[in-house]
């Protein structure tokens, strides 16, 4: 993300489509309306950015609010961003949310999974912090 642009570059190369529908995940940091606003800011122009939040917020767009809703929205994404903060809580309401096993079938299906910091660390069985 800004700061990351070589990263950005070769993550939206990888996506299966051009232009890449990009969805970031801002579990790991509460959905920071400031960390999705600086994803925005970073992505668009680039790709069809999309966010998915688990908390409702005054800012936020609204999240897709049935199972199947959810299930669409996360099967046509391309490359899923995630950023950093709390790897543990990210995956506590993954799990919660049933976005773990979407996350999944959507990559078994194509999409890029990436990230930083948390949203690197999350797609390991296992990682080691400095």
């Amino acid at each position: 993300m800004e700061g990351l642009p070589l990263l950005d570059d070769f993550v939206l190369s990888l996506a299966r489509q051009t232009p890449a529908r990009v969805c970031f995940l801002p579990t790991a940091s509460g959905d920071s309306l400031a960390y999705v606003t600086k994803f925005y800011r970073t992505f668009s122009g680039r790709c069809i950015p999309s966010d998915l939040t688990l908390v409702d917020s005054p800012g936020l767009p609204r999240r897709p609010s049935s199972t199947r809703e959810l299930e669409a929205f996360v099967a046509q994404q391309d490359v899923f961003y995630v950023g950093g903060g709390n790897t543990l809580n990210l995956l506590a309401l993954w799990r919660a949310h049933g976005i773990d096993r979407l996350l999944r079938a959507a990559w078994c299906s194509g999409a890029i999974l990436s990230g930083i910091s948390a949203g690197m660390n999350c797609w390991f069985e296992a990682c080691l912090t400095p």
